[in-house]
Parts: C-alpha cells; structure tokens; sequence
C-alpha cells in the first residue's frame, strides 16, 4: 500500500506551543510597536489560527507581558555570562550585549522606555526595572562590591539611565557605528565615578578597579 504524507503540523506539547506563540510575538514587537500587533497577526506570524492563539492568551496586553517576560530573561542571561579580560573589557562586552539586544528589538524596546505603548502596565514597568537593577547589580558582582556606598548606587543607576537614553536616540538616528558607542558608554561609567569620587572618598576604590589595567 501506497504511504501518505500527512502535512498538518506536527503537533507540540502546551508548553511548547505556548513558547512558539510568545517566540513568534517578540519577532513582531522587535518589529513594529506593541500597540499595533494584534492577535491576528501573531496567528498568521505563528501559522495557527486565532482560535489557537485565544486558547492560551486572553489578549494581547497578556502576550506582549509574556513576551517581555521571556525577553528580559534573555537580556539578564547575556548580562551574567563569563567575560574574560580585565574589568573595562568585561564592561565593554557587556554594554555589547546589550546594545545589540536593544537593536534586535528596536521598535519595541523604544515605544517600552519610552513609555509610549497603550499597553504599558505596571507590571510591564516593573520588567524594565528589573533589567536596571541586573545590570547595576552585575556591575557591582565584577566589582567585588557587596555593599556600595548610596554615592556608588546612585551613580551607577543614572549610568543606567545614560545607557538607556543614548541606546534610543541611537537606534532612531544611527549616527554612530555600534563599535564607537559601546566604548564611549563604559567611558562614560568612568567618568561618572570619577565625578563621584570629589563627594564620596569610598569610590576611590572604585576608580582604582576600573582604572588598574589601562595605562
């Protein structure tokens, strides 16, 4: 007997499906603002129906939270990989990472920050702090810094918001190539502390950890 060859989709386990649909919306809020997906358009994205779509998410405010969920887990994972080199490369290849996951997800990550999104949530904000708080703490981590000075804190989370604000106006303008602004955010680390260092004498230590190898 003749086989036949059935071309319906393989069917997934739940959870899998669940993953290819969030999978399937991170590509298209990493393409166009969060407030113009639609439920149809992450079923014709993921090839299944809308129906398939309903049966897992109620909406798409409760997708694009699953999203930036799996998202962020993402970021905070290429944020604590090993780095080798001393302290300002394993900065700079931080700042890497992230710039270059900003600029996988331009359109959404600049309606997130900018806090343009109809569908930004308090819980939606709560995800982009918790990025913030990763990389001021994996700063600290390679520092060796278990309890830093309210100064140390305070600079390094306007560092944050320096990062941020340079990462938008660099993905609307591109008037600089990614490998000359990864190096001038790390300087700009360091010339926050050493700024900080004139308020807060504890910081010296600091300056002396990311100054130590540089000639």
């Amino acid at each position: 007997m003749a086989s036949t060859t059935d071309n319906r989709p393989r069917r997934m386990a739940p959870e899998d499906r669940k993953q290819a649909l969030i999978d399937s919306a991170l590509e298209l809020f990493g393409k166009d603002t969060p407030e113009r997906v639609t439920m149809e358009d992450v079923a014709a994205h993921a090839e299944v129906s809308r129906a398939l779509v309903y049966r897992y998410f109620s909406n798409i405010e409760e997708i694009y939270v699953a999203a930036l969920r799996t998202a962020v887990d993402d970021l905070v994972a290429r944020l604590q990989r090993q780095r080798e080199g001393d302290l300002l490369d394993q900065l700079e290849a931080t700042i890497g990472e992230f710039v270059s996951f900003a600029e996988e997800r331009a359109a959404g990550y600049i309606a997130l920050l900018r806090s343009g999104s109809v569908i930004a949530t308090s819980e939606t904000a709560a995800l982009v702090d918790e990025v913030r708080h990763a990389a001021v703490a994996e700063v600290l981590a390679r520092l060796e810094i278990a309890d830093p000075s309210p100064f140390l804190l305070l600079t390094l989370r306007c560092w944050v918001a320096v990062c941020e604000g340079a990462l938008l106006t660099w993905l609307q303008e591109r008037t600089l190539a990614k490998e000359a602004l990864v190096p001038w955010l790390s300087g700009q680390l360091v010339a926050m502390v050493a700024a900080t260092a004139g308020h807060d004498p504890a910081v010296a230590d600091f300056i002396a950890k990311l100054g130590r190898d540089q000639p």
